[in-house]
């Protein structure tokens, strides 16, 4: 996947877009399930954390951005580096530790980013993004760039300091950062419903003058839609938006969860919220793709996952004598 193929728009507007959100929701999906095999099998390094069921988040939100807008991710971000554009190959030499990777196989999968397309970087730090986003909103607004940020990030972020003084900031400059919180209902094993004493984690906003509106996570129009009119409020310079999409995590917070905190009938009540099944119900209902390209569609994301795994493998590993070479350059005296 390049920059080039990037597609805008609402999801449900042609049969392209409609084919379009699919694929790449198709691709995060086959591309964490390769991921996990891989972990599995020891040629992963660190930790990983899936967003198995949470396709229809950063598939809709980047449908509604330009490549010269910006987004920060988290430690849950294979998602967001996708749908902004990334190229497999490149996600996947940099999971494996690999020189070809996007950080020189530095960064890992916590720490993913590709500057080209606008991925500003993921983050290990829970909300560590947030201030990142509202600094790069600042620097947008600032140079006349017209350009928005997006900053992803989840519940358990909007109970961090960091969370809060930047929207404090974002508000009162009216900076043109539209704040993602992707809920799935858990941060790390802790629920919402104990970690918060407000239905709508959206209506933090009130405190700070910035609007919030909460939808349903698992509809990538729903999604795209919300987006797009927080993203049409940015570049008139009328300020941040908080948009809260709900969803839900299939697998535990990181490889090492086992998932003691809640139940399998939770989690088969949320699988059958399935957000790649749900838009694929509604595209065959209003016409767009058939049941023949759909599985075309399916078919072409298991195989470009596929091909960028197998190149990835040949790349080379980054050499652990080259660690400081991007924090620092000696100077021969």
């Amino acid at each position: 996947m390049t920059t080039a193929e990037l597609v805008t728009g609402h999801p449900l507007e042609s049969p392209e877009n409609a084919r379009y959100a699919l694929l790449t929701m198709s691709r995060i999906r086959k591309l964490e399930e390769a991921v996990e095999d891989l972990f599995g099998r020891g040629m992963m390094h660190g930790t990983m954390h899936l967003s198995i069921g949470q396709e229809a988040s950063p598939t809709g939100v980047c449908m509604a951005l330009n490549i010269s807008d910006q987004i920060t991710s988290t430690h849950r971000g294979h998602g967001h580096c996708v749908a902004k554009g990334a190229d497999l190959t490149r996600m996947v030499a940099e999971l494996l530790g690999k020189e070809n990777g996007y950080c020189g196989g530095r960064g890992g999968s916590m720490h993913i980013a590709d500057v080209e397309t606008g991925n500003l970087g993921a983050n290990g730090i829970v909300g560590g993004g947030i201030p990142i986003a509202v600094g790069a909103a600042l620097a947008s607004q600032l140079m006349n760039k017209g350009t928005v940020v997006v900053s992803f990030f989840g519940d358990g972020a909007m109970n961090e300091g960091a969370f809060h003084e930047a929207a404090n900031l974002a508000a009162i400059w009216k900076l043109p950062v539209i704040f993602v919180c992707e809920n799935n209902k858990y941060g790390m094993s802790s629920s919402t419903e104990l970690a918060f004493a407000i239905d709508n984690l959206s209506e933090r906003g009130l405190g700070y003058g910035i609007p919030g509106f909460t939808f349903d996570g698992n509809d990538v129009a729903a999604v795209y839609e919300a987006t797009e009119t927080a993203v049409k409020r940015a570049r008139a310079g009328e300020g941040p938006t908080i948009l809260e999409f709900v969803t839900y995590r299939w697998k535990g917070h990181s490889r090492s969860d086992k998932n003691l905190y809640r139940t399998k009938e939770e989690i088969d009540e949320w699988k059958k919220k399935d957000p790649i099944l749900f838009f694929e119900h509604v595209v065959r209902d209003k016409g767009l793709l058939n049941d023949e390209e759909i599985a075309e569609i399916h078919a072409l994301a298991t195989s470009q996952v596929i091909a960028a795994v197998n190149e990835a493998m040949k790349g080379k590993p980054a050499d652990p004598a080259n660690l400081l070479d991007a924090v620092f350059k000696k100077v021969n005296s």
